[in-house]
């Protein structure tokens, strides 16, 4: 890795928690460059602009929760109780290496629906990718004689990540913590129903 390199994945190591916490926003120049330590012409000698950083940070965001999850699962052989790893991580995701922040899908989707079209593009393909490695996981049940085979791919992967999504943004909206547990409950519920 190039010096080059190494110096733009620590300028999105070190802004990524930022981003995820503050927002697109609410996220300044100066908190990047307190973050860093580096000048505004060091980080932007690295990225063309802000939009370039707060890319980066999601993807960065995103990858550790990805990378963590599919580690979660890979722990497990069948098909539901990879699937059910998706409620108890979420349940418990103070305890796993969640970034600051919380769910950088959810903190992206509300912040840049309406104001980032890169950034709200960038968290609709992360939610694309999600649901299409649930349906996988669904599938793989389904030929695996652990799931009906009549359940619905799509409709169950997309109302699980809408629960689980929800329960986060419920929970976090209140303050009420339990409640991302009883949500997360019924995600576990959804899940032992396909059989």
């Amino acid at each position: 890795m190039s010096k080059a390199d190494r110096t733009r994945e620590f300028i999105i190591e070190k802004t990524a928690p930022i981003f995820n916490v503050k927002g697109y926003a609410g996220t300044s120049i100066s908190d990047l460059t307190e973050a860093t330590g580096l000048t505004k012409g060091s980080i932007y000698g690295n990225f063309e602009n802000k939009d370039e950083v707060a890319l980066a940070a999601f993807d960065c965001n995103y990858k550790k929760i990805s990378s963590y999850l599919k580690a979660e699962m890979d722990k497990h052989s069948s098909y539901k109780e990879k699937l059910l790893v998706h409620a108890s991580f979420y349940e418990n995701f103070f305890k796993a290496p969640f970034p600051d922040g919380g769910c950088p899908i959810l903190n992206t989707a509300i912040e840049a629906d309406d104001t980032h079209p890169q950034l709200r593009e960038r968290a609709s393909e992360a939610i694309s990718s999600w649901k299409n490695k649930i349906m996988e996981l669904i599938k793989k049940g389904i030929d695996n004689k652990e799931f009906r085979p009549d359940v619905p791919l799509e409709q169950t992967a997309i109302s699980l990540i809408a629960l689980i999504e929800g329960g986060i943004m419920v929970a976090k909206l209140t303050g009420k913590l339990n409640y991302r547990k009883l949500i997360m409950q019924s995600v576990e519920k959804a899940i032992n129903d396909l059989t």
